[in-house]
């Protein structure tokens, strides 16, 4: 048995239950304890994971760290855990996420300080994620996938966006109905697989590659899983519960959800669907990798006129996940590469762009582009050069530029679809090749989206040059809380930024009191780790691609590399 795999899932998990039962957590006194044991769970969490990337060459196709005990012998099951090149990195990911949350909210950066309910919440997801990676038995799986769902949906709930009881509530509901159904769909795909293979270890089922299970049963069980899975990436059309959920939820639930349990929904597809039913996915892939396209396209136009910043990025996600649903539809190792890489590199990148929208939106009292723009007076670049640096990073990345983490996993994604057998999927060579350069065509849309929002918060400059209104003023002491029949604002003088200062009323002056314009230092904090971590993949890609590559040949049964 693996200790440190072990510790991997014991200390998070066992963390969030002593924060809700410690009785000297409870009211003000406890918050130091609240914070001391959240940060020491998210710090030990990272030093186990990085410490199991040390234990074994990644050259090798074996399982770096293991653990098999029996669990529920009488349905055959075992608490068989793994940590192999698929997923160690979702776990660094996942690790690093969690201390980085837990770091924010206990600041008192985000959510009210020492929040007892929201960091046991924020350490259950992780353990529930991290359990959910490492996942060697399909019944394991299936519980790990279920853990996260609460107390997720209580971080929506209760610590959501405090001006709108409503929203959380509807976005939480929607959250959970949409999650919880796709649970259902994933339960039948799997029962079905247990049922013809009489096994639910997955290293015997992948060794297996299908063998034992008829093709009729192969199609059906990948059709119910991907469906329950597509949930949780999202793949369109199944995307609606997103933008709702991250629009209510708070900075720290945005980036959970966001780098971790969006990457649920895509692992599982990759470990469990790719090699069990390879013949009946190969049926059902031109389908996924059609709607992972339109995916692209329908959330790139959307991004083009929405105005709400924490609705731009989360339907930006959709476009991306949608070139991780391309890249494990091809069916390739490029592909399955890409949708590795594309995973980890969208979660780093979106985590940075919520942790500038929530910090924004913090800070003016809305994530409306507009108010942004007009509350502060002028662009980032002079009044907020730390926030606005790092929103000019995420959105550079996650516009696929070369040298940044964002270009190479939609590159194999495409290359891969570019490569897709037309034999095995069934679908012709120019449907594939189509697709391919549908999805290239998709990235100029992203160009355009995150350049509009650098052009208008980085830069200062408002749509078609045009001078704020004074529907525009009204609508900023609205978001901002001032009284309605403030002094009258001219709206020319908006137009300076900053040298407007002396006649914009007190309550939306650059540097009032009521705000602070600049990154705070737990922000920086929190978001130099995401920005270099946007960087450092980039330029040395074969760092995770040299980790993924065995895993990926071995579930796939291929034996020439690539990288």
């Amino acid at each position: 048995m693996s200790v440190l795999l072990v510790l991997l899932l014991v200390v998070p998990l066992g963390s969030a239950l002593l924060v809700l039962l410690l009785p000297a957590a409870r009211g003000p006194r406890g918050e130091p304890l609240v914070r001391t044991i959240g940060v020491s769970a998210g710090a030990v969490t990272v030093l186990v994971s990085l410490l199991a990337l040390t234990r074994r060459p990644w050259s090798s196709t074996d399982a770096v760290l293991e653990v098999d005990v029996p669990w529920i012998p009488g349905l055959g099951a075992r608490m068989h855990l793994l940590l192999d090149g698929i997923s160690a990195p979702l776990v660094v990911l996942t690790a690093v996420l969690g201390l980085l949350v837990v770091v924010l909210v206990t600041s008192g950066a985000s959510s009210p300080r020492g929040s007892r309910g929201l960091v046991a919440c924020l350490l259950a997801v992780e353990g529930g994620a991290l359990a959910t990676f490492t996942a060697a038995d399909l019944i394991v799986f299936f519980v790990a996938f279920e853990v996260v769902l609460v107390p997720m949906w209580a971080v929506i709930r209760w610590w959501g966006d405090p001006h709108d009881e409503r929203g959380r509530r509807d976005a939480a509901t929607r959250f959970i109905l949409f999650t919880a159904g796709g649970s259902v769909v994933l339960l039948l795909g799997l029962l079905l697989v247990v049922a013809a293979s009489g096994t639910t270890d997955v290293v015997a089922l992948v060794s297996r590659q299908g063998d034992g299970i008829s093709q009729p049963v192969q199609l059906t069980a990948a059709v119910l899983l991907l469906l329950g899975l597509a949930v949780k990436v999202p793949v369109w059309p199944l995307h609606t519960w997103l933008p709702p959920a991250h629009t209510a939820a708070p900075t720290a639930g945005s980036i959970l959800l966001a780098g971790v349990l969006l990457k649920m929904g895509s692992y599982g597809m990759v470990r469990f669907v790719v090699p069990v039913v390879p013949d009946g996915f190969a049926r059902v892939s031109p389908v996924l990798g059609a709607l992972g396209v339109v995916g692209i396209f329908w959330a790139g136009l959307a991004c083009l006129v929405e105005r709400d910043l924490k609705r731009l990025v989360a339907f930006s996600s959709v476009a991306h996940m949608g070139f991780v649903a391309l890249g494990i539809a091809s069916g390739t190792p490029q592909g399955l590469q890409g949708a590795l890489f594309a995973n980890v590199a969208h979660g780093i990148i979106t985590s940075l762009l919520f942790l500038v929208a929530g910090g924004l939106k913090a800070r003016y009292g809305s994530a409306d582009l507009r108010v942004l723009l007009i509350g502060a007076g002028g662009g980032l670049r002079d009044r907020s050069p730390r926030l606005g640096g790092m929103l000019v990073v995420g959105c550079i990345a996650g516009l696929g530029l070369p040298g940044l983490a964002g270009f190479w996993g939609e590159f194999l994604a495409v290359y891969g679809a570019w490569q897709a057998d037309p034999v095995s999927t069934g679908a012709p060579q120019g449907f594939w090749r189509t697709l391919a350069a549908l999805a290239v065509l998709g990235t100029v849309l992203a160009s355009a989206y995150l350049l509009r929002v650098l052009r208008r918060l980085w830069h200062g400059e408002l749509e078609d040059g045009a001078a704020p209104t004074e529907p525009d003023v009204e609508l900023v002491r609205s978001a901002q809380g001032a009284p309605s029949d403030a002094a009258h604002v001219d709206p020319a003088m908006l137009e300076s930024g900053a040298r407007a200062a002396p006649h914009l009323p007190r309550d939306l002056r650059p540097g009032s009191r009521w705000r602070r314009d600049d990154a705070s230092p737990v922000e920086v904090v929190v978001g130099l780790p995401l920005v270099v971590l946007s960087i450092v993949p980039g330029l040395l890609p074969w760092l995770l691609l040299a980790t993924t590559e065995p895993a990926v040949r071995h579930l796939l049964a291929v034996d020439r590399g690539f990288v």
